[in-house]
């Protein structure tokens, strides 16, 4: 038998060398100065083939089929399984994705719109020109496409939708041509209109072309008058540009009359700043008009005081309006307030507080705010939520911005009782929690360890509409390993893991060490396992979300 295998084996080298010089015979004989060029040229690929197939067990497949079917049916395969691909991306990304096709023409772009399989309404046009990085021509595209849609109604609140993109992102040119193609269709711009497009210049800080977009207010269907100049004075003295307001003043004060709103604008503008002698003089001329100061004047001016460290003189004009026995206001008081509390002074502006309520006057939500804050601010705690659950039996419904401030410092200092009371009384009370204070709640309790209390917090999130993202997801893992539950800590990351995200490697490398201090090896082998995988699955996703694809 061992004979046998030599001679078979022998037998085989034999006629493999024996078709060798065949072989190189035939390439041999070439010219030697050509020989490269012409073999290349002049010998069939299938000869090579043959040849090759003599020496080694090659199997030869005629390539007959062609890569790319030009049969329309193919294409409509293709096009079905591409649909199927982007199943699982949201409406407002699958109408970006057109754009990130590049077609050419208008034509092509409407047609590859109206083929997205979505119901095109008012939101998703806002969702889809907000959000993602399309450039200014796209977005126009897009939303001229969108009013063509028998969904979508014309009018300024849906141009208000796209001008405030496009100035947010200082597309001015396409602004204005939105603009002129309002007016083409007849809609009127109205004020809220106005104050989209002067805000845009004025945070650009383009403050000549905001006020040049005022002088040809007549271009677009609106007036120079009372009202136009208010929405203009607002948003120049809300961006800090009081000089430009007051020097705007100035120019139209032959062209346009004023009312005491324009004055109070300027006025509450130079304020903010503590420029006394300037909220003099726009006083002055107030009065030199036959206009007569009303509550908000004098919060402004009792601001302004109080910001130039002239408490004294504050509490004297505050004194004295009680002696002609004006009727005062929450607007007064808030400044009494604000300006005890800025130096420092809580006590004397809970004493104000007091004589609000013993006067009748009504605190507001912005009476509630800067008493809180300031307890919050100075820590203490007790006071602040004794004013938050007075705040609530007043019926007052704290909005979603208020009480995140409110539970930020909660939870950057001591235990997290105190924020999950504030927590517990605003969501009794109806109030809409952010997903930034469920964040904040469980990072806190994350961090104490208060797992029962953090899961809780976690079911509640998700009730209230908030999927879970990976800040949220390594809170919940971080809170496990401290109290020593790693089997559902390794659940959770699993969780994580196949929902695409990937927690950050001190969250990964906290679980791993403590299965291992655990001796539970075979738990953490398998996990770190699937960690590489979705490791290399976040490394791609990152690179190709960077070249403008989704993955």
């Amino acid at each position: 038998m061992l004979l046998a295998r030599f001679l078979a084996s022998r037998s085989t080298s034999l006629s493999i060398s024996s078709s060798i010089p065949t072989f190189y015979h035939s390439f041999s004989s070439l010219p030697n100065s050509q020989s490269h060029e012409t073999f290349s040229r002049n010998f069939d690929e299938s000869l090579v083939l043959n040849q090759l197939s003599d020496l080694l067990p090659i199997r030869q497949t005629p390539s007959t089929e062609k890569p790319f079917s030009t049969d329309s049916s193919d294409r409509n395969n293709h096009l079905e399984e591409v649909r199927v691909l982007d199943a699982f991306l949201p409406p407002e990304d699958k109408l970006r994705g057109i754009f990130l096709q590049k077609l050419h023409g208008k034509t092509a772009i409407d047609k590859a719109l109206t083929s997205v399989d979505v119901e095109l309404t008012v939101d998703l046009v806002a969702k889809v020109v907000n959000r993602g990085n399309l450039d200014a021509a796209s977005m126009v595209t897009f939303f001229s496409w969108g009013i063509k849609q028998q969904k979508i109604p014309i009018n300024n609140d849906t141009y208000c939708i796209i001008l405030k993109a496009l100035g947010r992102r200082k597309f001015f040119a396409h602004m204005v041509e939105m603009l002129e193609d309002m007016r083409s269709r007849g809609i009127i711009p109205n004020l809220d209109t106005l104050y989209i497009v002067v805000d845009s210049f004025v945070r650009a800080r383009r403050i000549s072309k905001a006020i040049e977009l005022f002088s040809g207010l007549e271009d677009y269907g609106l007036k120079c008058n009372t009202e136009t100049l208010n929405v203009v004075l607002q948003c120049l003295c809300r961006r800090s540009h009081v000089g430009a307001a007051s020097s705007l003043l100035v120019k139209t004060k032959a062209k346009v009359s004023f009312d005491v709103s324009t004055y109070n604008i300027v006025i509450g503008g130079w304020s903010r700043f503590g420029r006394v002698k300037e909220v003099e003089r726009i006083l002055k001329e107030l009065v030199d008009d036959g206009f007569e100061a009303n509550n908000l004047t004098y919060s402004y001016v009792l601001e302004c005081l109080g910001r130039a460290g002239r408490i004294d003189e504050s509490v004297e004009i505050f004194e004295g309006l009680e002696e002609k026995g004006c009727v005062l206001d929450a607007a007064i008081y808030n400044a009494m307030i604000s300006n005890f509390i800025s130096h420092g002074e809580i006590d004397e502006s809970v004493k104000y507080y007091g004589r609000m309520l013993n006067t009748g006057c009504e605190p507001n939500a912005d009476t509630y705010m800067k008493l809180i804050s300031a307890f919050l601010k100075a820590r203490r705690v007790a006071d602040a939520i004794e004013m938050f659950d007075e705040m609530l039996s007043r019926g007052m419904i704290v909005t979603t911005g208020t009480l995140t401030s409110f539970l930020e410092p909660l939870c950057s200092y001591g235990p997290p009782h105190a924020a999950l009371m504030i927590y517990k009384k605003a969501r009794q009370a109806g109030c809409r929690i952010s997903l930034t204070a469920y964040k904040l709640l469980l990072m806190r309790l994350s961090r104490f360890g208060k797992c029962g209390m953090l899961l809780n917090i976690w079911n509640e999130m998700q009730e209230s509409g908030y999927s879970s993202d990976m800040q949220v997801y390594e809170y919940v893992i971080n809170g496990l390993c401290n109290i020593g539950q790693l089997e559902n800590a390794v659940l959770v990351m699993e969780e994580a893991l196949q929902k695409g995200f990937y927690p950050s490697r001190l969250i990964c490398s906290k679980l791993n060490n403590k299965l291992l201090a655990s001796n539970k090896i075979e738990i953490a082998y398998k996990l770190f396992l699937k960690i590489k995988v979705a490791r290399g699955n976040h490394n791609s996703q990152t690179y190709w979300r960077a070249k403008g694809w989704h993955f």
